[in-house]
């Protein structure tokens, strides 16, 4: 079992180590029983995420982050899945809640994870009251404090 996480994408410079996002997305699954995945974070521009966003769901506009989970082949095939993150749409957010950017593009990546092992939340204004948002910032405060 092992899991193998792959950072890359449009944006060369990040306010945050990829070896640091690699950690979070490890400690995500591991916290969730997941022990073996594959999973790529890629980091595009405000218009390749609004692409994928008209193209899979339908909506003209940016996010923030994106994230397909693929079906195994088999019971014992690993959790793989995609997650794309707009670092420009995610450093406005920060600006807009008052956080760090750091801080927003960790809790991106730890809801990307949450999304590839299957957790979802309401689309409208309701999401940070769901379940999958509280867990996510359990998981997102317990990132924080293992720098």
């Amino acid at each position: 079992m092992s899991v193998q996480v792959a950072v890359a994408g449009e944006v060369r410079r990040l306010p945050i180590a990829r070896g640091r996002l690699g950690r979070i997305v490890r400690m995500v699954l591991r916290t969730e029983g997941a022990r073996d995945a594959r999973i790529s974070i890629a980091f595009v521009s405000p218009a390749t995420i609004a692409r994928l966003n008209h193209r899979h769901f339908g909506k003209r506009r940016p996010t923030d982050v994106i994230a397909f989970s693929f079906a195994p082949v088999t019971r014992h095939s690993p959790l793989v899945g995609d997650i794309y993150i707009a670092p420009a749409i995610a450093r406005a957010n920060a600006r807009d809640f008052g956080v760090g950017v750091r801080e927003e593009l960790a809790r991106l990546v730890v809801h990307g994870t949450l999304h590839v092992l299957g957790y979802d939340h309401p689309a409208d204004g309701g999401r940070d009251r769901s379940a999958m948002w509280r867990r996510q910032e359990r998981l997102l405060s317990r990132a924080l404090r293992s720098r």
